[in-house]
């Protein structure tokens, strides 16, 4: 065990490592000159080079991006060319959205997947099973785009649910919190529920035919206690998989809806910067995004060892 994770670990360290220097070289392949956005009428050679000269911008590109790191490091990465804001402080600002957002969207998605999932694959190609796999294959075919402006449109311009735009942070209010965010959450469930559901019915269908199935319907075991204690774990490596993935793509494309419900997110924040050209935002947040992918990985790793110890010696 202890030798597995070690082995994972390093895989993190050098693919963080890998990914630092992408992020870095990306940001400077990028079309425009900052010095354009910064200095606006003044850009002039003088003061472009003096700019150069106050940012690190006229130094070789190695000894930019060790500078770079080194601060990364130790908790800084940089302030905004616009407006001199931390680019740590818009990150902890923004991150606490995009990480309940998530949270709460995949709650929901395993809320709605599992049972469904427990409930058709024990009579597969029934009824109920042909409009609830009906009905999922649809919510695929709807995007967070689609799905989000229909929600406004419904729950809070006609029937006044929720609010169409706005945010109350969970410390301040949580009740107002969680009211303001769930329908923004549910425009990025679909997706989930649909796939999780999908995958979770297919593997518990192959499952409920193994021959241990078969041994504990023997023994007179209740059907809800197969399903929960002897089927339901060995169903569940595509499901984990599916949700590391999904997550992870969640981390990064949270920004339509975030967007569209007026979210200051990382996601909003990401594409604000890229038009703005401000290159420090995109290059810290997109480093963070891209750790936190992999360190999500690293977990969903470690959940497989859970579900089945046999990873490991594989």
């Amino acid at each position: 065990m202890t030798k597995y994770f070690i082995k994972r670990f390093l895989q993190l360290v050098v693919v963080a490592f890998i990914i630092s220097v992408l992020v870095f070289l990306l940001v400077h392949l990028l079309p425009g000159d900052p010095s354009v956005t910064i200095l606006g009428p003044n850009d002039t050679a003088h003061n472009r080079a003096v700019l150069f000269k106050q940012l690190g911008l006229n130094k070789p590109l190695l000894q930019q991006y060790t500078t770079w790191l080194n601060a990364v490091f130790h908790g800084n990465l940089g302030q905004s060319y616009l407006n001199h804001e931390s680019v740590t402080h818009i990150v902890a600002t923004g991150a606490p959205i995009d990480i309940e957002l998530i949270v709460i969207s995949q709650v929901i998605a395993f809320a709605v997947a599992i049972p469904l999932a427990l409930i058709t694959s024990r009579r597969p190609n029934r009824a109920f099973d042909n409009v609830s796999t009906t009905t999922t294959f649809g919510l695929l075919a709807l995007p967070p785009f689609v799905i989000a402006p229909i929600m406004v449109a419904v729950f809070a311009v006609s029937l006044h649910w929720f609010p169409a735009t706005g945010y109350v942070p969970l410390t301040q209010d949580p009740a107002t919190n969680l009211h303001d965010m769930i329908l923004p959450s549910l425009a990025i469930t679909a997706g989930s529920i649909a796939v999780y559901y999908r995958l979770l019915r297919s593997d518990l269908i192959s499952t409920l035919q193994e021959d241990f199935i078969t041994m504990a319907r023997s023994k007179g075991l209740s059907n809800r206690r197969i399903m929960l204690r002897h089927a339901f774990r060995p169903s569940t490596f595509s499901l984990l998989a599916a949700a590391g993935v999904n997550i992870g793509a969640l981390l990064a494309g949270t920004f339509i809806v975030e967007y569209l419900f007026a979210l200051s997110g990382l996601g909003y924040s990401l594409v604000q910067a890229v038009q703005q050209r401000d290159y420090l935002v995109v290059q810290g947040i997109s480093l963070v995004v891209a750790i936190a992918y992999v360190v999500l990985q690293f977990i969903i790793d470690f959940l497989f060892t859970v579900v089945d110890p046999r990873v490991v010696r594989e």
